[in-house]
Formats: structure tokens, sequence, C-alpha cells
């Protein structure tokens, strides 16, 4: 249960500027404290007084029917709420283009230097950017999009702005719902916006830019580390599975079954054709590989609670899939020492459901500064033991849209769904020439080394801001 500081409570004055709301959430949320703040700085500006574009430049959309295609010709990538969370977006749902591109919902393109905010549901008030790369992407009506005016404010300050621990608390605060959560572009029209000079704006506007340029880059070559490493093996079709497009599996025949599996799923004929095709290249069994490494999930533990202080981050398989995770405290001292992961580690989300937007069976590379977290044993750890595959490598194949789909065929279990320990084994990686493997690894690695340098000037131009607003207010 949150309250109110004792040192700054709730003043009657508060509930007029509030609109005489008198839930909690304005108020502990520190929305009105950071207002207050900010009434002490020179200048600030109106968000609204600071957009231009449809309806004044804050707008949400309408609801309408989505009907998603998997055609690229067809189609157009769709962002949701929590899509706008995610690092890669490789596998997002894909509006009908006719649809999209519709005067009923053409507004709803995203442009570069946009600022995203979640308006409703459990992740409300969450902000991202919209990088270079994602301009052909549209963004459903649960996302409230600010487009700012080039000629009044940068993209990249005000996007840090709404960022910060400022934006947040305001942003929060103006989130409306007991059951489910909403905000409505007009509640945050009015949210006062520092002006901090135009060398300093500047300054934060191009860290935020080449934060996202570098985004950008470590997106597009994930998608040419699996792409090197699928023209390399001669597979080049494997990385337009159209898994959709394909018969359904239905009414197979399977000549013998022995005591392993009796599930349906596990024989399906899509699956297996993908398997011959991967068997077709130089492969090893993905348990061969792992051998003298590790191939299971990790250690069950009891979660004692911590601060960042004195504890480690926990990051769970929605967390994981994020820009930045926003996992819970825990101590690691009362924890075992098969929580933290090594080096390359492969963590593939294996326990859920087998809705098709669903982290079932995606994998992350642990690498960089995600070694400094923890992970739940809800991950699949995939660590090979042959120094001639290196961790980089596999994560290559098993990001792409085949693996995923072979992953998916192994589930075993009721509502949650686990993969086979036995017949993930059995998977065929296929190996491309040592130097090629080289290659798409060092190709896999500078990926994440622009994602950790985009994360550090991230949290330089939230520092810039931080310490001019507070030096500014006294």
């Amino acid at each position: 249960m949150k309250v109110a500081e004792l040192s700054n409570p709730v003043k009657s004055d508060w509930f007029t500027d509030q609109g005489l709301r008198l839930d909690a959430s304005p108020y502990v949320a520190g929305s009105m404290k950071t207002r207050k703040l900010l009434e002490q700085l020179p200048r600030t500006e109106p968000l609204a007084s600071l957009t231009a574009g449809h309806k004044g430049g804050i707008f949400s959309g309408p609801m309408f029917r989505r009907v998603f295609l998997t055609d690229p010709e067809h189609s157009v990538p769709f962002i949701g709420t929590k899509d706008m969370m995610a690092a890669d977006l490789t596998g997002l749902p894909r509006l009908r283009k006719s649809d999209a591109e519709s005067p009923a919902l053409s507004y709803l393109q995203l442009k570069p230097g946009m600022t995203l905010i979640s308006r409703s549901g459990f992740n409300a008030g969450r902000r991202a950017y919209v990088r270079p790369d994602m301009g052909d992407y549209w963004a459903s009506e649960d996302i409230v999009k600010v487009e700012p005016d080039p000629e009044k404010i940068k993209s990249g300050y005000l996007y840090a702005f709404l960022l910060s621990k400022f934006g947040e608390s305001l942003v929060r605060g103006s989130v409306y719902g007991s059951a489910v959560k909403h905000i409505e572009p007009h509640h945050i029209a009015g949210l006062p916006v520092p002006r901090l000079g135009t060398k300093l704006e500047g300054q934060i506007h191009d860290l935020v830019e080449e934060c996202a340029r570098l985004r950008a880059e470590f997106q597009s070559s994930s998608v040419s580390a699996t792409k090197d490493l699928f023209t390399s093996v001669g597979l080049p079709e494997l990385m337009d599975v159209r898994w959709h497009q394909q018969e359904r599996d239905l009414g197979f025949e399977v000549p013998s079954v022995g005591a392993t599996s009796l599930r349906a799923l596990n024989f399906a004929p899509r699956a297996r054709q993908l398997a011959e095709k991967l068997a077709l290249a130089p492969n090893a069994r993905l348990g061969d590989i792992c051998s003298g490494g590790q191939l299971g999930s990790g250690t069950r533990f009891a979660r004692v609670e911590s601060n960042p202080e004195h504890g480690v981050q926990l990051v769970g398989q929605r967390q994981g899939f994020w820009l930045r995770p926003e996992g819970r405290w825990i101590s690691a001292a009362h924890a075992p020492a098969g929580i933290f992961a090594g080096d390359e580690t492969i963590m593939i989300a294996a326990q859920g459901t087998l809705g098709e937007n669903e982290v079932f069976c995606r994998p992350l590379l642990v690498t960089g500064r995600w070694l400094k977290y923890v992970y739940t044993q809800h991950f699949l750890r995939v660590v090979s033991g042959d120094p001639e595959i290196s961790g980089a490598y596999l994560f290559a194949f098993f990001r792409s849209e085949a693996a995923f789909r072979l992953l998916r065929s192994l589930s075993a279990g009721g509502k949650q769904q686990d993969i086979h320990e036995h017949l993930r084994n059995e998977i065929p990686v296929p190996l491309a020439p040592p130097a090629a493997r080289a290659r798409i690894a060092a190709t896999v690695r500078h990926a994440y080394k622009c994602r950790d340098q985009a994360d550090i000037l991230e949290d330089r131009a939230l520092a810039l801001l931080t310490t001019a607003i507070e030096e500014a207010a006294g």
C-alpha cells in the first residue's frame, strides 16, 4: 500500500487542480509533488502547445475490427501496448494493408520521433520512442501518440522528459479507472514540459536520437545474422516459412510412435517437414551441442524481497523481451547461484500458451549489461558445450521463425505448455562452415553491443535532464 509522504501531505487545493478527483493515484504517485516542483522552474509549457498533427498532435484512434494477414505484400506491422516495449519487433502481427491505409486508419501510421504512451490495461502509462526503422508501422487505438512540433521542441528532448521520473509521475498520475486503467489524450494535454534552453535540449535530443538509431541497428543486425545463417547452410527459403499459408495439420498418419509422446502436435506434418529440411544441411543435435553445457530450466527458489541497493533484479518471461526489464528486486544472498546466467546463454520462454503473440518459445540472449540480472526458472537455458558453436551463433538460429515453429511443435502439458524434455534434444541445428559461423556470431555480438550502448546513451540523456531540472528548481 502506498501513502502520501508525511513531509509533503495532500492539500485541499490539490483536489481542485486535479479536477476534484478523489482516487489516490495522482496524489501518492507523486504527480502533484512533481507539478509543484516544475512550477519553480523559470519556464514550462503545456504539452499540447508543443505538438502538431492529427487532432493537435496528441491522439489515440478509433476502435475497429482487426483483420490480420501474414503476407507482407498485403499487410503492415501492427504495434500494441505490449509490443511497443519489445526490443525485437520481428514477430509483430500484421494488419491488412487496405484497412491500414484507409482514411479511417491512415493517421495511425507511426512517424519517427513520436512518443508512444500505452493508454489502457496493466501497462497503462508506459512510454516508448518511435525509432527511424518504424516509419511503416501502425499502432493500435490503445496507444496515445504524441507528435512533437519540430518548430517548437525537439522530439528526443520531449521523449526524454516523458520517460524521466518527472514524466513518469505526471503520466501515471493521469491514469483513471479501477479494474481497467486508462489514459485519454486530453488527460495529458496539460502536462507541464520544462524548457531548459536550446543547447541543453539539443544535447539531450541528440543522445536520444543516437539511442534510437542504435536500437534500429540492433534490430537490423539480428535479422541479418539469421538470414546469413540460413543462406550459409543453403536453406534461404527458411527465412520465409509462411506457416499459416501451408496446409493445416489435420487428419495425418504417423507410422509408429514410442513411449516418448502420444500427442498429435509433436508429430505435426508441417513441423516434421521443417525438421527434415534442417536435417538436409550439415547439422548437429541440440542435445549433443549442449552436452557439457546446459539444456534445462533454471533453479527453483524462494524469492526474498530486497531493494536496488542490496539486491538484484529478477527478470521473468514478460520483462525479458522488453527493451529495459522492470523486474522485482530480490536478495541474491538467499538464492542459489544458478539464478545468474553465463555469457551468451540463450533463454527460451519455456512455459506459456500457444497464442500467436505469446512469448512462449521465443528466445533472448544474455550478454553484456544483461549479465547483471537474475532469471526465473521459467526459461529453458541453452548453453553450448562445444567451443566451435557459440551461444551467439545458436541465438541467430533460435530467433528464426523456423526454430520457433519447431519448438512450438514440441509442446507438452495442459493449459500451461512446456517444451518436451526429450524431444528438444533432437532438434537439428544447421551448422554453417566455421568462417561463416564466426561471421554470424560477430554480427549478433555487434547487435547486442549496439543495444547496450543505446541504453547507456538513454541513461545519459535522462541524467542530463534530471540534473538540469533539479538545479533549476533549487
